[in-house]
């Protein structure tokens, strides 16, 4: 059952079920809570886990035009005291990673973990910060057309073929996003800046999931990352996508992770 809780006026959405251990699940760009469909049950059997919308996604408000990486971390933290969680295990996919650092640098007493799945601690290139400047431009004109792009191009060849059913699913989902909470959220990836250092300087568990055909990540680089911060590190055969391109695995993998944490 979704419940809410009000932060400076938006209400955000979020889920929380099971007892033990509190891990927040951060989902990415375009996303919202129902992409954690197949990991809750099976995180739930031994932990809490508290599932939460995204400002501007799934069914919590958008808070003006940009959601920098800060408010999306402070509108978490009125939901963990909403429901009384002192420390947690964060795990965010791609912005939900961005926001789990951010959550990290501002409450590092309240993390136990954090896990980066397709994401990353390095700030955006001059070429990507560029391209999501034109988006919000273009999106203004064209909003279907421009998120099933921008939705399709996280997936492989190899993955559309194999997965046409899950990404249907997960497009539809992404296109209730509001154009508002679309162009907030690309703003406020745009301006985040790099927090390796919330990495190298804690002394939390550390993962880093990487899609050794992940068209937004560098393997290199995300592997290098890795190396640099001193953090575990799990490699998955296919894309950006892992939650729909290695299910099972990734569920294994989060589930291995929260129990050393």
């Amino acid at each position: 059952m979704q419940k809410s809780v009000t932060f400076k006026k938006a209400g955000i959405s979020f889920s929380d079920v099971g007892k033990g251990t509190a891990v927040v699940l951060l989902h990415g760009f375009l996303e919202n809570t129902s992409m954690w469909k197949d990991v809750i049950p099976q995180l739930s059997k031994r932990n809490r886990v508290i599932a939460i919308d995204l400002l501007g996604h799934g069914k919590s408000d958008c808070l003006g035009y940009v959601h920098s990486m800060e408010l999306f971390a402070e509108s978490i933290a009125a939901v963990l005291k909403q429901v009384r969680i002192r420390k947690c295990v964060v795990i965010g996919h791609s912005l939900g990673g961005y926001v789990a650092l951010a959550f990290a640098e501002k409450y590092p007493q309240k993390i136990k973990g954090i896990c980066l799945m397709n994401a990353t601690s390095i700030e955006d290139d001059a070429e990507r910060k560029t391209l999501r400047l034109r988006a919000n431009k273009m999106i203004q004109k064209n909003f279907e057309n421009m998120v099933r792009m921008s939705f399709t191009n996280l997936f492989g060849e190899k993955s559309r073929s194999l997965f046409k059913a899950e990404m249907k699913a997960a497009l539809q989902e992404a296109l209730k996003t509001p154009i508002q909470g679309y162009i907030a959220g690309q703003e406020g990836m745009r301006i985040r800046p790099n927090r390796t250092a919330v990495l190298t300087e804690n002394n939390f568990k550390k993962l880093i999931i990487i899609g050794e055909k992940d068209p937004v990540l560098d393997l290199e680089t995300s592997l290098n990352e890795a190396k640099t911060t001193n953090s575990e590190v799990v490699v998955f055969p296919e894309g950006h996508m892992s939650h729909i391109e290695n299910a099972p695995a990734l569920t294994l993998a989060l589930t291995s992770f929260v129990k050393r944490c």
